[in-house]
């Protein structure tokens, strides 16, 4: 019994993982299955062909596993971002515990770690239930998603310079011992600078992302170069790939949502068409009853005419079948008298005849 039950629960284990991968597969187009596993495949090669080397006692490899998981996580993020999914936010929760060790163990972008702990983390989960609640009202595995406006494209480029200057320079402060950077001081504040950009723009993007706005994939771009140039510096070379992954998918990510926006607009135009017809044609109808009102009092004064003639009809057709019993009674009682008279003369003249005869035989 217990074999047949373990047999039973591992085949609908297995036919449920099934189910499910074969779902997942199908999810995706040819296209992004294709890029997803180029991007794996160049990550692959790159980690045995440039081998990272220990930091600060930490074993290359170790770093080397978190690079490539910080790679498969991040663009399967990536992926699901441009595909409009909800689900993206908690593939990045794992994008963000990955790079906060891969900061910690470099000993470097302090900035981008902070801003990861305090923000990015808050705002995936709290994006997550902010896009469950604005599905696409045609395909619900989609979330609806818009553009900014003039002003707050401003407002978001001058909030970035500031926290670049200011937090760049606080950053040139810190002396770090042992770091990814720390035998090229110029390298080392020039990175700091960089990282305080990338991350004024992460927190840009974190915001665009939460209120479903288009221009992320703006904020994507300028990312992906800043942390391009800090890659080579660092001579993290397996991040290059990932960073290749981002530009391709960001482009791809930008027309999707671009042509999104532009259908679900010319819709919106639709609809609101159709609706202001509506309300065109229920004005004009009130405006004709309002113009006319001796056609309504017209109107309205044949159904008072037409009603008082049917209660007039009832009344008479109720008088005559009260009258009709009275009347057939009356009828009844004038045929019984004519009747019985005829009878009764009947009976005197055979009565009368009857004497003549016996008055007859009398004389004889």
């Amino acid at each position: 019994m217990t074999q047949n039950k373990c047999k039973n629960f591992f085949n609908n284990f297995w036919n449920k993982t099934k189910q499910a991968s074969i779902k997942v597969w199908n999810y995706f187009s040819l296209y992004e299955k294709l890029w997803f596993l180029t991007i794996t495949i160049l990550a692959f090669v790159f980690a045995f062909v440039f081998p990272e080397e220990d930091v600060g006692g930490i074993n290359g490899k170790v770093i080397m596993a978190l690079y490539l998981i910080d790679i498969f996580s991040n663009i399967l993020c990536e992926l699901l971002i441009s595909k409009q999914s909800k689900w993206n936010f908690l593939v990045s929760l794992i994008v963000e515990f990955t790079e906060i060790a891969i900061c910690i163990v470099c000993a470097y972008r302090f900035a981008t770690m902070a801003v990861t702990i305090f923000f990015w983390i808050p705002v995936d989960i709290v994006s997550f239930f902010v896009w469950h609640r604005h599905p696409d009202k045609r395909e619900t595995e989609l979330t609806e998603v818009r553009k900014l406006k003039g002003w707050q494209e401003v407002a978001v480029i001058a909030g970035i310079i500031i926290w670049t200057v200011g937090i760049g320079y606080l950053l040139t402060l810190i002396d770090v011992e042992n770091g990814i950077l720390s035998s090229s001081p110029v390298l080392e504040k020039v990175v700091c600078y960089f990282d305080a950009c990338c991350s004024a723009v992460g927190i840009a993007n974190g915001l665009f992302i939460l209120f479903r706005y288009q221009e992320q994939w703006i904020a994507w771009y300028i990312c992906t170069f800043l942390e391009i140039a800090i890659n080579i510096m660092a001579g993290q070379w397996i991040l290059l790939v990932l960073k290749a992954g981002y530009l391709t998918n960001t482009t791809y990510g930008y027309i999707k949502w671009n042509k999104y926006i532009k259908e679900k607009r010319k819709n919106d135009e639709l609809a609101l068409a159709n609706n202001d017809e509506l309300a065109l044609k229920n004005a004009e109808e009130n405006l004709q009853k309002e113009s006319n009102p001796s056609d309504t009092s017209h109107d309205a004064l044949l159904t008072e005419s037409q009603s008082k003639e049917n209660n007039e009809n009832i009344s008479d057709i109720s008088l005559l079948n009260e009258e009709s019993p009275n009347t057939n009674k009356d009828d009844l009682t004038e045929e019984n008298q004519t009747e019985n008279k005829d009878d009764s003369s009947l009976l005197k003249e055979e009565n009368q005849n009857t004497n003549k005869d016996d008055l007859s035989d009398n004389k004889k």
